[in-house]
């Protein structure tokens, strides 16, 4: 059983809401937003670009949402309270789950997703509070990169 949730909990989840609206992070945001890949090449293309902005946004941001969600699987932060408050993990996932292995697998940085990419594949599907926002976020990423 999931411990309770608790005021350190909750401090650690504004902490990271604080750190979503750093300047470069936010740059990183909203690229990421209007960002539509359509084929796994698409990601790799952004993903090996050395150098350009989009790739250190690329990186800032899956990198920011691999740590957080770090949290969660190493147990130092509360499952359902994460969970409740992190669409935009699921919009960013939802984004880039129909090319994950191909990207992954064809891409010159990773040779293996990380644990919290592998952790979020599986753990989206057992926690019951997350799997309605999840569906709902994937089913309108697929309507907008139709």
């Amino acid at each position: 059983m999931p411990k309770k949730p608790t005021a350190e909990d909750a401090q650690i989840i504004m902490r990271l809401y604080d750190l979503r609206r750093e300047t470069e992070m936010r740059k990183a945001r909203h690229w990421y937003a209007g960002w539509w890949p359509a084929r796994a090449d698409d990601i790799l293309q952004v993903l090996n670009d050395f150098g350009t902005q989009e790739n250190a946004w690329l990186r800032q941001v899956n990198g920011y949402w691999d740590m957080a969600a770090s949290f969660v699987f190493r147990g130092a932060l509360n499952e359902e309270l994460f969970f409740d408050s992190c669409a935009e993990m699921w919009f960013i996932f939802a984004k880039l789950q129909p090319f994950l292995k191909e990207s992954l697998q064809d891409s010159v940085i990773f040779s293996r997703p990380p644990r919290t990419q592998r952790g979020l594949r599986n753990r989206h599907r057992q926690l019951p509070t997350s799997i309605p926002k999840r569906k709902i976020i994937a089913s309108a990423v697929v309507k907008t990169n139709s």
